[in-house]
């Protein structure tokens, strides 16, 4: 951590909805003023999409685990460089990965490869990261110790399922079977390195569907979020009661369903994301001397 230079992350697994989480950031930081280093977790995936392919078959051969939820598929050593790096000095080294022709033609480079490593912008004031591993520890690796606001992302499992079988499907051109086989494969890894990362997170966000999704496969339609709820749990630090009785009073159709969990609609997440990360976002700026006590 770093009073410094602070590094936020949002965590969370393939077909979570990370992104939902950095959109509401990009408000904020537009907002407030802060200029934010972005970093993608695909970028430090190991093999580009063609290597990949290549290694997965492989290791199938071999009799071997390997995805990208796993050690074996990523630089966990070269993202704990870049956030030791950039808690220190407010500098460090970056790449992206290239997902599709839209990025291609962004970023210079074909689908499925990544972009050359590149300095992050100077004269920044925070780094964020989105994507698998905000918190992963592995051995000697404990990425969740040089970050100073982590934000887990957890959907239910089934609706987790659903969300990624609709993205893998729809967007990406694959067929059910394949999805399927994905969610297989990763199993272990994301018992071993996702899951264990939602006990090291500052705040936890989990949206709890409210219809059927008890076969992800056979869902037609993504849930909205009105057919949502939304479990906000607060690990660190945790939240008197005056704070929670705040929050419960400004979110319609909330409630405390624990000593330090809140539930609301479904419909309110971006608002309660913007009310309660907003606060902790400027509580990082003033700790840095950006801000004045008074903003």
């Amino acid at each position: 951590m770093s009073r410094k230079h602070p590094i936020i992350a949002v965590t969370g697994s393939s077909g979570a909805g990370t992104s939902t989480v950095k959109k509401a950031l990009e408000h904020i930081f537009r907002r407030v003023g802060a200029r934010a280093a972005f970093v993608e977790g695909d970028s430090f995936h190991r093999f580009d999409r063609k290597k990949m392919k290549a290694e997965l078959k492989k290791a199938k051969a071999e009799g071997r685990n390997l995805s990208h939820f796993g050690p074996e598929g990523n630089l966990f050593e070269k993202q704990l460089e870049l956030f030791r790096s950039y808690g220190t000095n407010g500098n460090g080294m970056r790449r992206f990965y290239v997902h599709n022709e839209e990025e291609a033609n962004r970023l210079d480079s074909p689908p499925g490869t990544f972009t050359e490593w590149e300095p992050i912008p100077p004269d920044t004031d925070l780094l964020f990261y989105e994507g698998l591993h905000g918190g992963v520890t592995d051995g000697e690796i404990d990425i969740a110790r040089e970050v100073d606001l982590l934000i887990g992302v957890c959907p239910t499992i089934n609706l987790e399922w659903v969300q990624k079988i609709h993205r893998d499907t729809g967007e990406r051109g694959y067929r059910p079977e394949d999805v399927k086989d994905i969610i297989y494969r990763r199993m272990y890894d994301y018992m071993h390195y996702i899951l264990p990362q939602f006990s090291q997170t500052h705040i936890n966000f989990q949206r709890i569907p409210v219809t059927d999704t008890s076969n992800p496969f056979a869902v037609t339609n993504i849930p909205t979020a009105d057919q949502s709820l939304v479990m906000i749990h607060f690990l660190k630090p945790r939240p008197d009661v005056e704070y929670k009785l705040n929050l419960k009073g400004l979110i319609e159709g909330s409630f405390i369903s624990g000593f330090n969990t809140l539930v609301i609609p479904g419909g309110k997440m971006m608002y309660a994301m913007e009310l309660i990360l907003t606060t902790r976002i400027l509580e990082l700026m003033q700790r840095r001397g950006h801000l004045s006590e008074d903003n």
